[in-house]
């Protein structure tokens, strides 16, 4: 498929003023393609020839102006044009193909009942895979949609729907909008309507998920509404569409997209399960980003992608900091810290960094490989750096002002600072040219000294953006060796001149305190000291947060030894209450440390380290007082088991001991251990699928059948990812997550060898979801040696690579060097 480059969108948007689609869908002519036809009003400028994309099964007729075209002159992706200046009318009737991948229409059957699915994902440039389109971004326009469906299906647009009686629906003329945001969700769903503010609001899933939604629908209702009111405190632009509908659907690629007045989800968000807070908490924070995108991304647009982070970091940044404002979640900037941030902080360390705002983004495929963690968690970073410099009532001002500007229409990077600017004598430009133009990390050094009756601090800043930043200062509770109490907060500016203090020094100074800022932090050698002692004791979880990434950024440069943050964890996560913090230190542990930095002989004790970490925090939470915390030592104790007997006894009985009773992801966790470690077959896998035959269940029998130690299971996975194209996007991932094993290394020793050839196949075969997916996934991470990165870099060299996957194989091979490195220093 011919990507769109600047170049010629630029030249397409000079040309063309599009008014209006009408796109027809009849969704009732097979299981394998639909028809669509598609009308578009437009205006040219000049004499010029242009270009339609579509990427159809069959192109069966196009007019312009009531003329045939020719569709023998489709060529891959763009049906050319002729025009003339002034007013034209494009049709193409077309046959377009169901997706399996997430890409375009894609069409589910749900194996618990038989029901089928489908839904549109149309973003980077899939818009092309169900109706014809000029697909840019800055080429808005209205939009009249109908969809034919078969009987007993609702239709779900982006503007309210109505039935006809006869299979047809039609939605409501929405205003201007992207191609790419245009959303259709079809199917026999089963929905909780309700009304706010006069609008209509619902949630929508799949009805073998009902009784989950119904369970849960008060409390996604709850934040959606929060959320909603909360925006329109703070927006002068009230909430731009007729209604609001969040449909949560199967094997969606992303955790959601923005689409107006149809938010999609992928419906792992309705939990089957037991679930922490803590994940409740992420579900709510994805309602908020996506409800801030009716504003940023859809009420005002990039003009091109290289602004992806006018989209992306704001939606980010609002929907933390609006969950605090508005729901029960008051500690989200916390899990950000520990989830989010080191996602941007890992992206930003990689050869294939680049900044928040790059300048020149070429075409679509260079674009879609900026959304990571850049743009979403140093981007939503910079921003709140972006506020405690200026101000959230200027900052505030400046976005409502550039909403007024920009309404229903496109923006840029500068537009968007010439907003800020008209409200602050501060430098904007000048902000943005340091931090959104810029790459890598800053880091933050302390030194601290003593004198008589004072104490110092210099800040060492390695890097050149401006930082406003709080520094906590930490005292030993008397008569303790371990407990702290705050001292003092103060603001400073980095880079500045040392600081003197009157009294004797602190037990502890955090610099980026309240993580206001984007950047590694190094501790004083006393600091560093009193927080290996007396982690838990800090009073404030976020502050705890920026200390613990302290310690993971220290382990990841070899700054420290890993089984010195295991030693950390062991003793101060039994006393941590912030559960954000237990599990993304958990995952960092089991994760990269045990499975990556240290070499395979040293596995064993680190998993044993965990598992006696998990059965303390076990012991600690008997009394029932904390079920998250209990249910994340439970999920960790399972990975890191080395014995089958205990896992073995939880499976037989249907319980862990003092709880919790097992449920399906408990079941299938414990099913997936067991089948690593040689201790279940096939037939107790066939068994458990039996009994939780969903979705789910079908992906957790992928993934514990391709985690079987026996060579013909590995080869029947290894050909059901590279050799056929029957597994959809969610499958080929459970697959992927099953096949590789540290415990297995020698099983699969060929196949390391193999991804460098299969990989790049399947990738240009099957397209970017897949591409990701198994640079992502079916990656042989584990294989931590020379020779990997090796082939690796080799591979890089080759012509055969799609963009897609040379992005992931590029990040794989330097975490790859990475962790030789860590290993090394060690």
């Amino acid at each position: 498929m011919s990507v769109l480059t600047r170049d010629e969108a630029q030249t397409r948007a000079d040309l063309l003023t599009v008014l209006h689609y009408t796109v027809a869908l009849d969704l009732t002519t097979g299981e394998d393609t639909f028809d669509s036809r598609t009308t578009i009003r437009f205006t040219a400028r000049a004499d010029a020839d242009t270009f339609v994309e579509l990427k159809p099964a069959e192109l069966r007729a196009a007019t312009l102006d009531g003329q045939p075209l020719d569709p023998q002159t489709l060529d891959d992706n763009r049906l050319p044009l002729t025009l003339t200046a002034g007013d034209h009318e494009l049709t193409v009737d077309a046959a377009m193909r169901y997706s399996r991948t997430g890409e375009g229409m894609h069409r589910f059957t749900d194996p618990t009942d038989g029901e089928t699915y489908v839904y549109t994902q149309l973003f980077l440039d899939d818009v092309q895979r169900v109706y014809a389109a000029f697909d840019q971004p800055d080429l808005k326009a209205t939009f009249d949609v109908t969809v034919k469906a078969p009987d007993r299906w609702t239709v779900l647009a982006n503007s309210r729907t109505t039935h006809d009686g006869h299979g047809t629906w039609t939605a409501a003329t929405t205003p201007p909008i992207s191609t790419y945001l245009m959303a259709v969700a079809a199917g026999p769903w089963h929905s909780v309507r309700t009304q706010h503010r006069g609008l209509p609001f619902a949630i929508h899933c799949r009805a073998s998920l009902a009784p989950h939604l119904d369970d849960d629908a008060e409390e996604i209702l709850d934040v959606t509404t929060r959320c909603f009111d909360r925006y329109h405190a703070k927006f002068d632009e009230p909430y731009p569409f007729d209604s609001y509908d969040q449909a949560f659907v199967p094997e969606f690629n992303a955790g959601a997209m923005e689409n107006p007045g149809l938010v999609t989800f992928r419906d792992e968000f309705v939990y089957r399960s037991a679930v922490t807070d803590t994940e409740r908490q992420t579900r709510a924070m994805v309602i908020a980003h996506e409800m801030a995108h009716m504003w940023f991304g859809d009420l005002v647009t990039l003009r091109w992608w290289d602004d992806i982070w006018l989209n992306e970091s704001f939606a980010e940044y609002m929907g933390y900091q609006t969950l605090i404002e508005a729901t029960r979640f008051t500690e989200t900037w916390t899990e950000f810290a520990v989830a989010r941030k080191s996602w941007g902080y890992d992206a930003d360390q990689r050869p294939s960094t680049h900044p928040v705002a790059p300048e020149h983004v070429p075409d679509t495929a260079a674009a879609l490989l900026n959304f990571d963690g850049i743009s979403y968690a140093k981007g939503a970073s910079a921003l709140r750096q972006l506020v405690t410099w200026l101000g959230e009532k200027d900052f505030l001002a400046g976005i409502n002002t550039h909403f007024a500007r920009h309404r229903f229409a496109n923006a840029t990077l500068a537009d968007f600072l010439d907003s800020l600017a008209a409200h602050t004598d501060r430098d904007v430009h000048a902000w943005a040219d340091a931090w959104l133009r810029t790459t890598g990390v800053d880091t933050l050094t302390a030194t601290t000294g003593t004198g008589p009756g004072r104490w110092t601090l210099a800040l060492q800043h390695e890097g050149g953006r401006p930082h406003r930043i709080t520094v906590g200062v930490y005292d030993r509770v008397l008569g303790s060796d371990r407990s702290l109490v705050l001292r003092e907060r103060h603001e400073t500016d980095v880079p500045g001149e040392p600081e003197s203090h009157t009294g004797v020094r602190p037990a502890l100074v955090v610099p980026n305190d309240q993580d206001q800022t984007y950047a590694k932090i190094r501790l004083d050698e006393h600091s560093l000291e009193t927080t290996l002692r007396g982690l838990s004791q800090v009073p404030d979880g976020l502050t705890r947060a920026v200390l613990w990434n302290t310690l993971r950024d220290m382990v990841r440069d070899g700054d420290l030894d890993p089984f010195g943050y295991l030693a950390t964890a062991s003793a101060h996560l039994p006393e941590e209450s912030d559960l954000a913090i237990v599990q993304g230190v958990l995952t960092f542990a089991r994760g990269q440390i045990a499975d990556r930095y240290l070499a395979p002989g040293r596995r064993a004790e680190a998993l044993t380290l965990l598992g006696e970490l998990c059965r303390d925090l076990m012991r600690r939470t008997e009394d029932g007082s904390q079920p998250g915390l209990r249910l994340t030592a439970v999920r960790h104790r399972i990975s890191s088991a080395q014995r089958a007997d205990t896992l073995l006894g939880w499976l037989a009985e249907d319980t862990v001991p003092g709880g919790p009773e097992l449920d399906p992801e408990l079941r299938w966790r414990i099913l997936a251990r067991l089948a690593v470690l040689g201790a279940v077959d096939g037939t107790a896998i066939a068994g458990e699928l039996e009994r939780d035959p969903s979705a789910t269940g079908q992906e957790g029998a992928a993934r514990c059948r391709a985690a079987l130690p026996d060579a013909d299971a590995k080869k029947r996975a290894w050909d059901a990812m590279f050799r056929g194209d029957e597994l959809s996007n969610y499958l080929f991932t459970a697959t992927a997550q099953g096949f590789w094993q540290p415990e297995q290394a020698g099983l699969t020793a060929e196949y390391v060898t193999r991804w460098f050839t299969d990989a790049p196949a399947v990738a240009r075969r099957r397209g970017p979801a897949i591409a990701e997916a198994a640079g992502q996934w079916a990656f042989p991470a584990h294989a931590v040696e020379e020779d990997t990165l090796r082939r690796g870099r080799a591979c890089l060299d080759s012509d055969d690579v799609t963009p897609a996957l040379r992005r992931k194989l590029a990040d794989q091979l330097d975490d790859l060097a990475r962790a030789l490195r860590v290993r090394d220093a060690g």
